[in-house]
């Protein structure tokens, strides 16, 4: 992860590096190994997943150290599909002593931290699962003591932020009590959230939780400066499988008309909004009956290859611009289905010429799916 020096935050680039952090959904952990060697093996960074089931993190220990410039330009946050966080590990101490915990912090940081280091936030986690919700306590205790020690050796710049995260920031992972990684994370290839985790407020008046999906996922894929540019009052959408509406309540809420299809009833102060036309159909057979759209969205509970076609079918035909869409994965070999996914849509895009990118992420407020991002770029 490539550290600039500049003079907000006056830190080196030659932060050697032991390991990857990643945080994920408990149950999640496989598949973000797979991921990480997967990416690892690929530009050449040798080392090993340390995988415990139901932990909520991944550690990926490198044979030998690596810089922060050939990390940050290899394994990008932005790639990473399960992952909800980025952090390069510098530090991992096993048997912190309770009882004087900075006294051995303080050590590994004055022996492994580059002359002139500063960060400019930092950050006590430990894992989001039921096992860590103790822990969590402890961590938000002992986040004030740790901050004043990194301030008093100016490792952290004297400045309070409204953000937890901005610029450079260092990272001290609780697995246990006793057991800890120390790390940095950088603002161009990490989660912008504390813990990874983009927390939503439910709006009272929408039809139901999933509207959260949607709304997660906008701000995860879309800068909040292009906002008004993809979603306005001259922007319409179809969405698939739409009752009663959660995903079409995020649309109408940004001034997008939208075509609501489904064989079930959507919700009645959304249909009285005047910007939705429901049609009684399956999702699968449905056609755009004004006209191709700006927005093509669908949270379907279907097979992953089934909804990848028809997302493909739809912006391969021209019937939709842009599409964002949920993938629900088998119990089994979650990445394996997103490779494949992703292979099969983004082969026959490029067959049809059309230039796009492509989004992907276990976001948050997803369970047992990925949401997918689908942008045409000309």
């Amino acid at each position: 992860m490539t550290v600039s020096s500049t003079p907000q935050n006056n830190t080196p680039t030659n932060l050697s590096l032991s390991g990857l952090l990643c945080y994920c959904r408990s149950g999640y952990e496989a598949n973000l190994a797979q991921e990480l060697d997967a990416i690892c093996a690929l530009h050449q960074i040798f080392g090993f997943a340390k995988v415990l089931p139901n932990t909520g993190f991944v550690y990926f220990a490198f044979y030998s150290p690596e810089t922060t410039d050939r990390i940050n330009e290899a394994v990008r946050f932005d790639d990473l599909i399960f992952a909800r966080q980025l952090i390069g590990v510098f530090a991992h101490i096993p048997d912190l002593d309770r009882s004087n915990r900075l006294t051995q912090i303080h050590a590994v940081c004055t022996t492994l931290l580059p002359e002139g280091f500063r960060a400019q936030t930092a950050v006590v986690e430990s894992a989001d699962t039921e096992d860590g919700k103790e822990l969590a306590k402890f961590c938000r205790k002992f986040s004030v003591p740790f901050r004043q020690h990194l301030r008093a050796q100016d490792w952290l710049i004297q400045r309070k932020t409204k953000q937890a995260l901005v610029g450079v920031t260092l990272h001290a992972f609780f697995e246990h009590g006793s057991s800890i990684h120390l790390g940095i994370s950088l603002p161009n290839n990490r989660s912008a959230h504390e813990n990874g985790i983009y927390r939503l407020k439910f709006p009272s008046d929408a039809p139901s939780r999933s509207t959260l999906k949607l709304e997660e996922a906008i701000h995860t894929f879309i800068p909040k400066s292009e906002h008004q540019y993809y979603f306005n009052d001259d922007v319409n959408a179809v969405d698939l499988g739409a009752c009663p509406g959660g995903w079409t309540y995020q649309l109408v809420q940004r001034g997008v008309h939208v075509e609501a299809i489904d064989n079930g009833a959507m919700d009645d102060a959304l249909m009285k909004t005047g910007r939705v036309d429901y049609f009684a159909a399956d999702g699968f057979k449905y056609q755009p009956q004004y006209g191709s759209v700006n927005w093509l969205v669908c949270d379907m509970i279907e097979q992953p290859d089934r909804v990848a076609q028809l997302m493909t079918d739809w912006l391969v035909n021209g019937w939709a611009h842009h599409a964002i869409f949920n993938l629900k994965l088998p119990m089994k070999q979650r990445y394996v289905a997103m490779c494949q996914a992703k292979a099969s849509i983004t082969t026959q895009l490029t067959s049809a010429n059309i230039k796009f990118t492509w989004q992907a992420k276990h976001l948050y407020h997803n369970r047992d799916e990925v949401t997918v991002c689908i942008l045409r770029t000309s």
